[in-house]
């Protein structure tokens, strides 16, 4: 019997009667370690969770803004063609009718298709409030009649996409003090 008892030490801890004290301590053991299991698995379900709408809103602002260069780079022909046709003195006008309008519907298909993706334009009106988060002030000057910040001059028209700025719109500002 004394063999048995030192051939195998330690093993058949199992089997070993425990008072129930030990029997106590040892589910109070358990029991820590199953809400540590309990407290791990909750956050790697959160982790998930978490990791599934980042993923979705990655998706979502790739899909919405992914376009912002080629968009960028449209702005300069539709700039082109807004100039084109401002440039075009009244007495050419019955002359170059059939041109004239296929520019304008050059330009109007522009902006249908610049629309469907999410640019839109921003247009200030002589009159209006500077607003440093659309306009980008070129220059200012005193203008009698007008007040400090109002703009009184548009150059370039500004362009959102969705509810980012691609472009702001290039104005003059008033500087009249009064």
């Amino acid at each position: 019997m004394a063999q048995d008892e030192t051939a195998a030490p330690g093993a058949g801890e199992d089997d070993l009667e425990l008072s129930d004290f030990d029997a106590e301590e040892r589910l109070a053991v358990l029991k820590a370690e199953r809400d540590e299991y309990r407290d791990k698995f909750m956050r790697a379900l959160a982790e998930a969770e978490n990791s599934r709408k980042r993923a979705e809103r990655d998706r979502r602002e790739a899909e919405q803004y992914g376009s912002t260069r080629l968009a960028r780079d449209l702005l300069p022909v539709y700039d082109n063609l807004s100039r084109a046709l401002a440039a075009i003195p009244e007495e050419s006008r019955v002359a170059s009718a059939a041109l004239i309008e296929g520019v304008e519907l050059t330009l109007r298909e522009l902006s249908n298709v610049m629309q469907k993706h999410g640019v839109t334009t921003i247009t200030p009106a002589v009159g209006d409030m500077f607003d440093p988060q659309m306009h980008q002030a070129m220059f200012e000057a005193p203008l009698p009649g007008t007040k400090a910040g109002q703009i009184i001059q548009v150059m370039t028209e500004g362009f959102m996409l969705y509810d980012r700025l691609l472009r702001p719109a290039q104005v003059g500002v008033s500087s009249n003090p009064g």
